[in-house]
């Protein structure tokens, strides 16, 4: 059954930390587990930057200090971000109703099936092999 997706506006609220409906909780799990977790986890944080880089760019300074201050801004803000990339993604996921620590079992549950895969003979030999 396929996942359903929150629409643009649902999405922008969530991606600026807001909850989303429990019809949801499965896409939630699905978004901080797959493997573009991270990737999807520093979008979500630019698109929470991304109004205080704004206001930095229309500030009546030079255009030199404008850039410096939202890129480092933004630069800062990305690097926090991904210091409590964990716990952040624990959070939301608790919030669609999961407990607490089931992103991090799921991404681990993965990650051994992908390394059971990789090893496997069929794998590596081919299908022929058994013949």
């Amino acid at each position: 059954m396929p996942v359903r997706r929150p629409n643009p506006i649902q999405w922008i609220w969530y991606a600026l930390g807001g909850g989303l409906p429990r019809e949801l909780s499965a896409w939630v799990l699905a978004d901080t587990t797959r493997r573009t977790w991270i990737v999807r986890h520093l979008t979500r944080a630019v698109v929470q930057m991304l109004p205080v880089v704004a206001l930095c760019l229309v500030v009546p300074v030079p255009w030199a200090y404008r850039l410096s201050a939202a890129f480092g801004g933004l630069l800062i803000g990305l690097l926090f971000s991904m210091a409590f990339m964990t716990e952040t993604i624990e959070h939301r996921v608790s919030k669609a109703g999961y407990p607490s620590g089931t992103a991090a079992r799921v991404r681990e549950e993965r990650a051994e099936r992908d390394r059971v895969e990789r090893r496997s003979p069929y794998r590596r030999d081919g299908a022929g092999s058994f013949d």
